[in-house]
């Protein structure tokens, strides 16, 4: 997953920052306004710092461990994770559902049609990442204008958990 904040101004007379959040390293790169670059890799949770992010971010800035990061400095952070990625991936942690536009339940489980092999008879298709599918009434245009307004709310209702048998 990755996050790109943008501040306004003129880019080139400020950082850019770029950050991987894994569940060991935490790697942050930026390119200072002369163009060259700086890496940083720290520990994801230690005790010296509270977010090695944030922490990467003040080494390269050559900042003191609890100064602020002077927004002046910085143009943009962008950051990626792995760990919530890894997650998924390997059915760790809570269950996932999907929440989709309404009538296009089926979209990532048919996919691409995409056929490695062309002649297979008997296709073996990977197990989907989400343990339910959960349709919402919303609906864009193919140039993200909202034909059919979300409804929070609805969602919200929708995704509570439902009395029943074993849950009282």
């Amino acid at each position: 997953m990755a996050i790109a904040i943008t501040i306004t101004g003129n880019a080139t007379d400020r950082w850019q920052l770029s950050i991987d959040r894994g569940g060991t390293f935490t790697d942050v790169i930026g390119i200072d306004p002369d163009g060259r670059l700086h890496t940083a890799k720290l520990l994801s949770d230690s005790p010296a710092y509270p977010h090695a992010a944030i922490e990467g971010i003040r080494r390269l800035l050559d900042l003191p461990p609890d100064a602020p990061i002077p927004e002046d400095r910085v143009a943009r952070v962008r950051m990626g994770t792995t760990v919530a990625t890894n997650a998924l991936l390997e059915r760790k942690g809570a269950s996932v559902a999907l929440v989709i536009t309404k009538g296009f339940r089926d979209l990532l489980e048919i996919g691409y049609q995409n056929r490695p092999e062309l002649y297979q008879l008997a296709i073996k298709k990977p197990e989907q990442l989400y343990r339910c599918v959960k349709e919402v009434d919303e609906r864009i245009d193919p140039e993200g204008k909202v034909i059919t307004p979300l409804k929070p709310e609805a969602v919200e209702a929708d995704l509570r958990p439902q009395p029943g048998p074993d849950t009282g």
